[in-house]
C-alpha cells in the first residue's frame, strides 16, 4: 500500500470511533531516534489558533512522556480493527522495558518528523507540539478525578499541530 497525503478531516469519524473502541497508537522517538508506541483512548482533533491540531493526553509516568518532552513530536496512527490485540499490548507494556515495535512486529517508517508512522496502520497524523499544559487537580470535576485520577498522575495535554495527515491506499 502507498501512503497518500489527505486532509486532516478526511474520515475523521472513523479515527474517533477507533480511538473510543480500541485506541489509537501514539508513537514517539527518543533523541537518539529509538521509537516507542503507546495506546491512547483520549484525544481530540480540531482547529485551534487557525491550525489543524491533534490533542493527546500523556501521563508523566509514561515512557512516551520523556520522548515528547525531549523532541516535541509525536505521530498518531489509526490501527486496523484486526490490530485490537496490538493496541492492548501497547497500552499495558512499558517501552522502558520492551521494544514494542519488535514485540508486536510493527514496522516504523520515518516520514516528515522523527516520530515514526506505523506501516500496518491505515491513517497517520504527524504532529509537532505547539502548546502543552497539565490537567489541574484543583479545577477538575470531582467525579472525573475519582474515576480517572484516583492514584494521581494527572496527564499533560499536548496540542500537536498536524503537519501532515496521510492514509494508506
Amino acid at each position: 500500500m502507498t501512503v497518500k497525503d489527505i486532509a486532516f478531516t478526511d474520515d475523521l469519524e472513523h479515527t474517533l470511533r477507533i480511538m473510543r473502541s480500541q485506541g489509537l497508537l501514539l508513537t514517539s522517538a527518543d533523541p537518539d531516534g529509538r521509537p516507542n508506541v503507546m495506546t491512547i483512548g483520549w484525544g481530540n482533533v480540531g482547529t485551534i489558533w487557525g491550525r489543524p491540531v491533534f490533542i493527546v493526553y500523556v501521563r508523566p509516568s509514561r515512557f512516551t512522556f520523556g520522548n515528547i518532552e525531549a523532541t516535541g513530536e509525536f505521530t498518531v496512527n489509526v490501527p486496523t480493527e484486526q490490530m485490537k490485540d496490538t493496541c492492548m499490548v501497547c497500552g499495558q507494556v512499558s517501552g522502558r522495558d520492551t521494544d514494542k515495535f519488535e514485540a508486536e512486529d510493527l514496522t516504523p517508517e520515518t516520514q516528515l518528523i522523527g516520530a515514526p508512522l506505523i506501516a500496518e496502520c491505515v491513517r497517520h497524523y504527524e504532529c509537532r507540539v505547539i502548546h502543552c499544559n497539565d490537567v489541574s487537580d484543583a479545577a477538575l470535576d470531582a467525579e472525573v478525578r475519582s474515576q480517572a485520577y484516583a492514584g494521581g498522575d494527572l496527564h499533560r495535554v499536548y496540542y500537536g499541530e498536524i503537519l501532515r495527515a496521510a492514509a494508506r491506499r
